[in-house]
């Protein structure tokens, strides 16, 4: 019952092309469509429900630790119609469960929407890129869709170390191994003290949770390695920050110098329902230029936004810019422009101004239709 049951559920997931399923005692089943959470019309799910739906997908060694820390993390794959990511944790003593669709297809930078430049920023020889945001804003699909242009185009041996492995890829031109957290390995900081050993030319880090992971990250990118890695962050202001703060304050001048000279870049993205249906992804971008380290070096990341703007040649670009241009055309709403911006009341106040000069547009052209039909 609780097989056919769960199979039934994640092929509603896949046909309806949601984004994750949540099982939780108390309600139906809960899937995330455009952004919104819409229930299935099926029973009001029981604890012995979310057990038995836990128990049908989950292996031993994941239910062992759920028994013993209350969460548990893991991937699988559903025929070949699909991978998913899996939380299982405990509430109030009831299992409840919370899968997200991996899509199968890896996607190209055309199709997420991405800067031109990142292509050749993937051909660097060596050095750190970031991509970072709030949970669920694409970051992973993007640095799949990085890792898949220099696995299709390049001859390089990539390494990547996941919790869990997400998107597979395939042997093509590079040569690549994925590394489990947990099933290959037993940290991202023991895999990267490892990866040096193993002649690798591109490196992805899930996530960099710790002090010991950038540490480490950064010392790879040093050492003449390409690293990718995200950062739940907003900004690429706040990025640098938040990888500096980190750092004991008698080693933060010795960071800001290690990311002035290894920093490539840092993608900032939100992903946001686009209109009528589907996503979007609004960016913001940052290139390490000579301008740009320097304020880095000297500890004036206040001034990074105004270099961005000012950095348009590279391809560089603000959040709030991106997100003003989705909406300008119609793509993103008004509330989510205002709501993901990082100036909630410039951006108000831009929107109010736009709105009220389309207004006047349109009774312009309505006071000329009115003289047009009485003049004849």
């Amino acid at each position: 019952m609780a097989t056919i049951h769960i199979d039934r559920l994640l092929e509603t997931v896949i046909k309806q092309g949601s984004s994750d399923l949540h099982l939780s005692v108390g309600r139906p089943p809960v899937i995330r469509l455009h952004g919104h959470l819409r229930s299935l019309e099926t029973k009001v799910l029981e604890p012995e429900d979310t057990v038995a739906l836990m128990k049908a997908i989950c292996p031993e060694r994941n239910q062992q630790e759920l028994q013993e820390e209350g969460s548990t993390d893991f991937g699988f794959g559903f025929g070949d119609q699909g991978r998913f990511r899996v939380n299982i944790f405990k509430q109030k003593g009831n299992t409840t469960l919370v899968l997200r669709l991996i899509p199968s297809k890896l996607l190209s930078f055309q199709d997420i929407g991405l800067p031109e430049l990142i292509g050749g920023l993937c051909r660097r020889p060596r050095g750190l890129f970031l991509v970072t945001g709030p949970t669920g804003s694409g970051k992973t699909t993007t640095l799949a869709a990085m890792i898949n242009f220099i696995n299709t185009n390049l001859d390089r041996h990539i390494v990547t170390m996941e919790d869990p492995i997400e998107y597979y890829h395939t042997h093509k031109k590079s040569l690549i191994n994925q590394r489990e957290i947990g099933t290959d390995t037993p940290s991202f900081s023991e895999a990267l003290r490892r990866v040096l050993r193993q002649d690798p030319d591109v490196i992805l880090v899930g996530e960099l949770r710790d002090l010991e992971t950038i540490e480490s990250a950064v010392r790879a990118a040093e050492t003449g390695h390409l690293v990718f890695s995200t950062l739940h962050t907003t900004g690429c202001q706040g990025t640098i920050t938040r990888i500096v703060d980190a750092f004991p304050t008698n080693a933060q001048e010795q960071i800001r110098v290690q990311l002035s000279t290894n920093l490539i870049a840092v993608l900032s993205q939100a992903l946001m329902p686009r209109q009528p249906k589907g996503m979007v992804a609004a960016y913001e971008f940052m290139v390490m230029t000579p301008a740009i380290a320097n304020l880095v070096r000297e500890n004036k990341t206040f001034r990074i936004d105004s270099a961005i703007q000012t950095g348009k040649k590279y391809g560089m670009q603000l959040l709030d810019e991106h997100l003003w241009n989705l909406y300008s055309k119609g793509t993103i709403s008004a509330e989510d422009a205002v709501d993901r911006s990082r100036h909630t009341g410039v951006m108000q106040d831009k929107i109010d101004a736009h709105m009220r000069g389309m207004n006047v547009a349109q009774s312009g052209q309505d006071e000329d239709k009115e003289d047009n039909d009485s003049a004849k």
